[in-house]
């Protein structure tokens, strides 16, 4: 039994499914970040899990407790707001210490709680300043400090990075992966970013219009993406469409090729994903899993650039060209490509 079981979770709001029939399990110690896009209910399932709102169908229990019907604050889990929500007229400390102090924790156990919350994100030293004079990073970690004093078994992260710059991000996102090791607690984050989800989580849940389309660890989801939708939203992968062919390939007339993969098409198959950087420049062209087009476009981006290739068939692909290859090749130049059969992804819908 895992620490968290979801069983047919289903949630409208008037006629919109917000979710439909969801099914999930989250482990005792488990990082788990949930992805999606606008409206795919990835809020709505954290808001169900906290008590914020109540489901129309379906179980949730933790530790085998159910708590589908139990009122938010008598919840074994706590949840940290993208907002922060820190009481303005509170000082650090009294801050991560209100919810102790409703609860009526003795002064000394309290006080003691609150030392070593503050400890865990390094902010001992400002227990006594006032929120408006932090910076966003030190309100995030206050918030943080104040949803981990109770040592719930779970914590719900909405956006936790999501009001910081890019640089602060980076560091506080492996500062809150190393507090999520030490602690032992498993955590839930809603995420916009991929790219912090992917360097975060130990497992990522794709949701799609309500449903849950695949979860898995984060390389197994990037590198072999079940639905065109997940391929198409975590890494922007190409998506090729075409028919199959009797040797077990995938004839896609839009790239002027055809797909192989290691093992035969599955059948019904009509897409397969290939990612930008298993494409390679200059190969031999002739057979399968190999194309030419012309460069449209390109963008630097460090150690890398992204080029936009209009194939010979019509098809647009993004294809990635590491800056140790050298300079890209121009805008408007014919460019030969070629991958290996082990990049071909059969998608299922």
């Amino acid at each position: 039994m895992g620490l968290l079981e979801i069983a047919g979770l289903a949630k409208r709001f008037g006629a919109v499914p917000a979710l439909v029939g969801l099914d999930l399990r989250v482990e005792a110690g488990e990082f788990l970040a949930l992805l999606g896009g606008s409206g795919s209910g990835k809020s709505t399932l954290l808001r169900l899990i906290a008590g914020f709102e109540a489901p129309d169908a379906g179980s949730i229990r933790l530790g085998g407790q159910d708590l589908t019907a139990m009122p938010p604050h008598a919840r074994p889990l706590n949840m940290m707001f993208q907002s922060y929500a820190l009481f303005p007229h509170l000082s650090v400390g009294n801050n991560v210490g209100y919810g102790l102090r409703r609860e009526g924790t003795p002064r000394a156990e309290r006080e003691a709680r609150v030392a070593e919350a503050l400890a865990m994100v390094g902010m001992q030293e400002l227990a006594g300043r006032m929120p408006h004079r932090l910076s966003g990073g030190q309100r995030q970690r206050v918030a943080l400090a104040r949803a981990l004093v109770k040592r719930p078994k779970l914590l719900l992260l909405d956006e936790p990075l999501g009001a910081l710059d890019a640089n602060l991000r980076e560091r506080t996102g492996f500062e809150l992966r190393a507090l999520q090791r030490r602690t032992g607690a498993s955590f839930i984050m809603v995420t916009h970013d991929q790219q912090e989800a992917l360097a975060l989580a130990d497992r990522v849940a794709v949701l799609e219009h309500g449903r849950l389309v695949q979860a898995g660890p984060p390389r197994a989801v990037y590198e072999r993406p079940a639905t065109r939708f997940v391929a198409g939203f975590l890494g922007a992968a190409n998506v090729l469409e075409g028919a199959p062919d009797a040797a077990g390939g995938l004839d896609c007339p839009g790239l002027g090729s055809t797909l192989r993969a290691p093992a035969s098409m599955p059948a019904g198959t009509t897409a397969c994903a290939l990612r930008p950087e298993r494409i390679a420049l200059g190969q031999p062209v002739g057979g399968a899993n190999t194309a030419s087009g012309v460069v449209e476009d390109l963008a630097f981006r460090g150690d890398d650039s992204l080029l936009l290739v209009r194939a010979a068939g019509g098809t647009l692909l993004r294809v990635s060209h590491a800056e140790e290859d050298g300079p890209p090749p121009a805008i408007g130049s014919t460019v030969t490509m070629g991958w290996e059969a082990a990049a071909v992804v059969p998608l299922a819908g």
